[in-house]
């Protein structure tokens, strides 16, 4: 956290979380409503905005660490969809998520609210176009599936077979075309 920013009525509610950025060295700055109305894109805001640094991950780190599960999102646009897999994927156990081609920024407000907390341990790579790091993932010893409601083979016969056994990066394409 590099900045704070919180209504009177939050700082008396969370004094915790003050003290905490504060000593932490982030700067902390009271604002009225209309400030934090200003600062946030929420109809009701809950009185508290941190200014945080970027926690993109390379790649290669997360793959560094011997992934059993990682989940790629290509094209994915829409941030609520996009914080809403960062979210499942923690709760999954995956390694990580990587956003390839051109996903949603993982920092979009909406995405961050939607990862509900998990995109701030979570690591999250941006990638390149999901074609260009796919050789990348099968090298970490990754096998690449894909989603798609049109496949020969559904979830219960991947798992009788086995094959989901086995570490893997999961595909997700975009909301509207799908895998690219």
């Amino acid at each position: 956290v590099l900045e704070l920013f919180a209504t009177a009525d939050a700082a008396d509610r969370h004094p915790e979380i003050l003290a905490a950025a504060e000593a932490g060295g982030a700067a902390v700055h009271l604002v009225n409503g209309a400030v934090m109305s200003a600062l946030t894109q929420t109809v009701t805001p809950q009185g508290l905005v941190a200014v945080c640094g970027l926690l993109d991950v390379p790649l290669a780190d997360v793959l560094g660490t011997a992934p059993r599960l990682l989940a790629v999102l290509a094209h994915a646009r829409d941030p609520g969809n996009a914080g809403t897999v960062v979210r499942a994927a923690d709760a999954a156990g995956a390694a990580g998520v990587l956003l390839t081609g051109d996903s949603v920024d993982p920092y979009n407000g909406k995405c961050v609210r939607a990862s509900a907390g998990s995109l701030f341990h979570l690591p999250v790579s941006v990638g390149d176009q999901v074609a260009d790091d796919l050789p990348a993932l099968r090298a970490a010893g990754l096998q690449v599936l894909a989603a798609d409601g049109h496949a020969d083979l559904d979830l219960d016969e991947a798992a009788d077979t086995g094959l989901l056994a086995a570490p893997t990066a999961w595909v997700f394409g975009n909301e509207a075309w799908g895998l690219p």
